[in-house]
Order: structure tokens, then sequence, then C-alpha cells
């Protein structure tokens, strides 16, 4: 069974990805030990590279090692050595696709009781009502810090690039740093860094300019950027627009188009003023929108899990589709779907009333499957969420443990 869902998609950069299909980054909380790839994800990204996606994008790894989303985030900085990164990339092109790594920064989306540093363009802190403590404080950016970071994108990026991987993804989406500096409602600074549209994309502009002048012209460069944040007079689908076009002479070969954040988790379903579809393809009707003006090539994330909503998506005029969560419960989906069949199961939503306690279960639910996979078992996606959450809890309470010596011990070789 062939579509354009299994045609090749060339990209400005020369790469050429072979079809339409993406595993979409999921945060795997995996690192092991220095916050570096090991054997559990070799594993799992072998895995995932059997199953016939034209494109592996990684879980978030870390720019700085003293802003990490979680602490089992991976960081690959000019310290890391790139023998494990290596391994990585070598394991997830083993089926023939392509892998990026996607790099980010958590700005002000750092758990209070995580050490390091908590930014953000201004000391507006995440908003989660009963839950906001679970964050740290943040501090407004200076200028050097600001240019510091630019370049710690760059450096990620090009030993990305000397590691194996055949591209990087910015993620400017889900409200962490970037996505900070793009948001009207969190970035109120009255510098060269906020106010206008132009002004408040500097910085991931900037960071665009600094990957490029770093790695080859046949690297891809992608952007994830959200449609909309679902949060009233925050970034909505004009910002995103305009956004795209900035974009568009700066050599960025695809935008992956998401949505919401940690206060509004539109990405799991659940956005904060519920303007998402409820099940499948989250973002489309924004996507359909968007694709009509945008000189770039769109990817569509969020709640893709059947053959017919993928086809749906491309015949809107996206170029790829990205699946995460479906990937994680039946690895081979994409070869299924070439032979005309669909998932046994899937993860059922969390639909608890607390969207924010919901979310956090939805993606432990998630991540219970990918450490399944690691181990080489198959998913459990029936698993209780509250089961789930519980076993991650305990999971982030000895990875933290690992994070503080290692930061500590790090700090001191400095």
């Amino acid at each position: 069974m062939t579509s354009e869902l299994f045609s090749p998609l060339h990209l400005r950069s020369g790469q050429v990805l072979g079809n339409r299909i993406a595993k979409a980054a999921m945060e795997e909380n995996m690192a092991g030990e220095g916050q570096l790839p090991d054997g559990k994800l070799v594993s799992l990204y072998r895995q995932w590279a059997a199953g016939g996606t034209g494109l592996l994008i990684t879980g978030n790894v870390m720019v700085h090692a003293e802003a990490l989303t979680g602490p089992g985030g991976v960081v690959l900085d000019e310290h890391a050595p790139l023998e494990p990164f290596a391994a990585w990339a070598k394991a997830a092109k083993s089926g023939g696709g392509a892998v990026w790594m996607q790099i980010n920064h958590p700005g002000r989306q750092v758990a209070s009781d995580m050490p390091g540093v908590v930014w953000g363009p201004t000391d507006i802190g995440v908003s989660l009502g009963r839950h906001s403590s679970r964050f740290g404080r943040p501090t407004a950016m200076t200028a050097r810090q600001i240019a510091d970071t630019v370049a710690r994108y760059a450096v990620t990026a090009r030993r990305a690039e000397e590691a194996g991987f055949d591209g990087v993804e910015i993620h400017a989406a889900h409200g962490y740093l970037l996505s900070q500096f793009l948001s009207p409602l969190v970035n109120r600074r009255t510098d060269q860094w906020g106010g206008s549209p132009e002004n408040r994309a500097r910085m991931l502009l900037d960071i665009v300019r600094a990957v490029r002048a770093e790695v080859s012209a046949s690297f891809a460069v992608a952007v994830k950027l959200n449609s909309a944040d679902f949060q009233r007079g925050g970034f909505a689908a004009d910002d995103a627009r305009q956004v795209i076009e900035m974009l568009a002479p700066l050599g960025v070969d695809l935008v992956e188009l998401s949505g919401g954040s940690y206060e509004s988790p539109a990405m799991t379903g659940r956005p904060a003023d519920d303007r998402t579809q409820a099940r499948e393809a989250y973002f489309l009707d924004l996507a359909e929108d968007l694709v009509k003006t945008s000189p770039l090539p769109l990817m569509l994330t969020g709640g893709i899990t059947r053959r017919v909503t993928a086809d749906r998506v491309l015949d809107s005029g996206v170029s790829v589709i990205g699946m995460g969560t479906a990937l994680a419960v039946t690895p081979d989906l994409p070869e299924r779907w070439r032979q005309g069949r669909e998932a046994d199961r899937g993860i059922r939503p969390v639909t608890w009333s607390d969207k924010a306690l919901a979310s956090a279960a939805g993606m432990a639910q998630v991540r219970h499957q990918m450490r399944r996979l690691a181990r080489g078992r198959t998913p459990r996606p029936g698993t209780h969420p509250a089961i789930a959450l519980l076993a991650e809890h305990r999971k982030q309470r000895s990875a933290l443990r690992s994070y503080r010596t290692w930061l500590t011990k790090s700090r001191a070789a400095a």
C-alpha cells in the first residue's frame, strides 16, 4: 500500500527523507552516567530505526549543563565526550532513516528542586495554580547570558554533526526558553529582545544563524514552533506565521508545528482553553491555515495515531507527520501502515480534572513504555497512570541525586 506518506521529501539542505513519517521528540529522561546517552537509549533508538520511519528526532538534548528540563536529561556541550553520541546516532540510523538531535534550553521550566540556573526573558514564573511551587523562580537573562546561550546552541549543533547526526531541531515550543521569548505573556522586556514580534523572535533567529554558521550546508536545521500557546493573549497563529516567514531566509529545512506548554498542555490534548481537536491531529486546523502561506515545509505533531489521520494531514499540505506516543507503544507502526495494518492498542488519554497532574501522568505513561522498549520488553499501555506517575517520581529522585553529584564535580573541575 503506497501513497504520498511513503514518498521521499527533498529538503533545501540536499538531505532526502525516505518517507513522510517522523518520530517526534519525546523527553526520554534516560541519561546514563555523566548525563550521557548509554545503552538504554541506543537500544531504544535501534528499535525505532527498524520500524520504518523516515526520520527520528531525539528527545531534547540540553545545551547548558546547569539548565535541564529534568534530572535525567542528556547534555551535549563543549566538554561532553562524543563517543556515546556517535553510538546513539549509529543505532538511530541503522534502519536507513535520518536522525536529528533536538536541542533545547528549559529557561524557566525547571523544577524547584533542581540545582543550576532558572532563567527567562523576565522574572515571571510558571503559573500552575497549586502546582506553581513545583518550578523555580526565574531571573531575567542579561545580554551576556543571552549571547552565551546562543553560542551554546551552535556548539551543540556542531558537535552533533561531528557525532554523526544528520541534523538538529531547535526547540522553540512547549514553553521552553525560546518559546518564552516568543510569548508576549512571558516576555515583557523593553530592550531589543522584547516588544515587537521581530524583537521577541531575535534570540531564535540569532541561534539559527549561529548554528548554520557552524555546520555544513548538507546538515539539516529545523525548528519546532508552537502553532499557538493556547493561552489568551499568548503566542498565536499569526505570530507563528510571522516567525516562519522570518526563518525562511536563514537556511531552515523544516518547521515542526506543535502547541502548548506546562501551563496549557495542548501537546497532550489538554489545553487550558480547550481549543484543540479532542482526539487526533490536535493542531491540524491551525496547520491548515499556516500551510497556505508558509515558505517552508511543515511537519505536524500531536495526537496522530492512525493511517487515515496521517493521510488527511498530508492532504492538507503538511509535508511530514510526526508521532510520539503512538511509536512508544508500537515502534513499527510505519511499517505496519505500509502493509495496510494498524496498531493493536494505544495509551488511553488521562482525563483527570487536574490538567497539570493529568499531563504529568500522561508523560509518565509514555516514558514507562519507552523504558520497557529500551529493556527489550513489549510495551504495556494498560498501565494505570497513577502507577506510572509514582514510578516516574521514584526514578526522578534517583536521577536527581546523580545529577547533583555530577554537576558538583563538573563545577569543581571547571
